[in-house]
């Protein structure tokens, strides 16, 4: 299929986690045999209105991101492209209807990747635009009806992670406990430390993976508990060297108080790990486990410790198969499915 995906400002522009998933669709969806061009305002340098880093192009609409005339140029590309499907970004809301006025002259349907961290709102005009909506989760399912979207309008497709490279990667030392988020003021690494410190008379050993401002106070926090001799913070880390590492933890703990998808909560349970989930009312992660026999879902500290306790006489794993379903080629499947299925209703009117 032919797919055009508009997004005013890329991950280029602003490094937000929906942009990236963006990003990541687009180049999955070009590994599993369709043709992607990106409808962006230019982030490249010298005068060429097309990049072709690797697979995905990128086209620009504008050279700077200026709505009104990324709006105005935008519908007439969109027609002269001749996409099979219109797949946009949520903001802002006037590129959306922009973009919805593209795919009508292309006589495409338009589907709306609503992450969820998107930094304004959507005007009442713009919900009404697209022929669906994609989340990454129920949790943002939910909120995208409370904006007033149509709930038949509203499918979930998660995150999907690569299980030939779970595979493939070697662990890492062993290790206890390993915890992985930007080390922001959402990630509250403080309620792990607390169930930690319960188990200070016990012989554990914890890793944390991110960077981010906040790093400095949870490094004072682990020292205050006294604990900070075995907790090791080894920055953000890439891809490999994360699924090293949690190949070789028995237990992942997510804490986090915000997340629209728990990615790397995902990668850690398809890496073999123990899940102990702390329940917060603006996270995801919860979902990834409600039906895991190998998963703690709990509400405070103490109960992490309980959960790392139980977790130690557990069998250790380095991969679950069963986790397969959030694989590249699985996932983007369910996006094929939903296009053809948009493009077929489309050919009944």
């Amino acid at each position: 299929m032919r797919v055009a995906v508009v997004v005013m400002e890329t991950s280029h522009h602003r490094d937000t986690e929906g942009r990236r998933h963006l990003d990541r669709l687009a180049e999955t969806l070009v590994e599993a045999g369709h043709e992607v061009s990106v409808f962006c305002a230019q982030w490249w340098g010298g005068t060429a209105t097309q990049f072709e880093p690797e697979e995905v192009t990128y086209r620009a609409v504008t050279v700077e991101p200026t709505e009104a005339s990324f709006c105005t140029r935008l519908p007439a590309l969109l027609a002269k492209y001749r996409p099979d499907v219109v797949h946009a970004y949520p903001t802002p809301s006037s590129v959306l209807r922009a973009a919805s006025a593209g795919a009508k002259l292309a006589r495409a349907p338009l589907v709306v990747e609503w992450y969820g961290d998107h930094e304004a709102p959507v005007s009442d005009g713009a919900l009404r635009a697209p022929d669906q909506f994609v989340t990454p989760s129920e949790l943002v399912q939910t909120r995208l009806w409370e904006a007033g979207a149509d709930s038949d309008l509203t499918t979930v497709i998660p995150e999907s992670i690569d299980m030939d490279l779970v595979r493939d990667v070697e662990p890492a030392r062993e290790v206890d406990v390993v915890y992985a988020h930007p080390l922001d003021e959402s990630a509250n690494v403080e309620s792990l430390f607390l169930g930690l410190a319960e188990l200070r008379q016990k012989g554990w050993s914890a890793t944390i993976v991110g960077e981010g401002p906040e790093r400095g106070t949870y490094e004072r926090e682990a020292a205050d508990l006294r604990i900070d001799d075995r907790v090791d913070f080894v920055g953000s880390c890439d891809r490999e060297r994360r699924l090293a590492i949690y190949k070789g933890a028995q237990v992942f703990v997510q804490t986090a108080w915000r997340e629209q998808f728990a990615t790397e909560l995902l990668w850690a349970l398809a890496c073999g790990c123990i899940a102990v989930v702390e329940y917060q009312a603006e996270s995801s992660a919860h979902e990834l486990v409600e039906h895991r026999d190998r998963a703690f879902r709990v509400t405070t500290p103490q109960e992490i410790a309980d959960a790392i306790v139980e977790s130690a006489g557990m069998a250790h794993r380095t991969v679950d198969e069963s986790l397969a379903e959030y694989d590249h080629r699985a996932v983007v499947g369910r996006y094929a499915d939903l296009y053809e299925r948009l493009v077929d209703e489309r050919g009944l009117f």
